[in-house]
């Protein structure tokens, strides 16, 4: 919850919760987030293109829709990569130690990827700041509030997987 002395947030237009509103506020928010993606690609020597990997991966470990663990070919249609570029993209995650490829031990043929303890470590140390601004944020609203937001954030990435081309 906003404290009474704490100004309401400066909105693009005269509707706060109208269409334009959200749509340049979440495009901040995303160019926030690409920025500092690609500074941490920089810092660790990577594509932004392996990070985008890298968190496909991480969110294949917590999946609600019981996907499993990530493989080379779900990474390739979730990301709109050919089986060569995904291939490359692993080689580079594996070489700096931000992922492991792991052979299924009920069929061989089948590959997981799983991401890394020493790059988990690494991307842990790199947004701790950004973990504790989201938790300050967080913490300006109520209980249900922050339910709608989940609501409303779930809602988006279910909108946003339909308008996939």
């Amino acid at each position: 919850m906003r404290s009474a002395d704490t100004p309401p947030p400066v909105l693009p237009c005269d509707d706060p919760i109208g269409l334009q509103s959200f749509a340049v506020l979440l495009r901040r928010m995303n160019a926030e987030f690409n920025r500092i993606v690609q500074e941490f690609a920089h810092a660790q020597g990577l594509h932004p293109t392996d990070v985008q990997a890298l968190i496909a991966v991480l969110d294949a470990e917590h999946d609600e829709e019981g996907g499993g663990p990530m493989t080379p070919g779900r990474l390739g249609s979730q990301m709109n990569l050919t089986s060569g570029a995904v291939t490359a993209c692993l080689d580079r995650l594996e070489k700096a130690g931000h992922v492991r490829r792991v052979r299924a031990a009920d069929d061989r043929r089948v590959v997981h990827v799983h991401y890394a303890q020493a790059g988990r470590e690494a991307a842990r140390e790199y947004f701790r700041p950004l973990a504790g601004a989201t938790d300050a944020a967080r913490r300006q609203f109520g209980s249900d509030e922050l339910h709608t937001v989940v609501r409303f954030l779930s809602e988006m990435n279910r909108q946003l997987i339909g308008v996939r081309r």
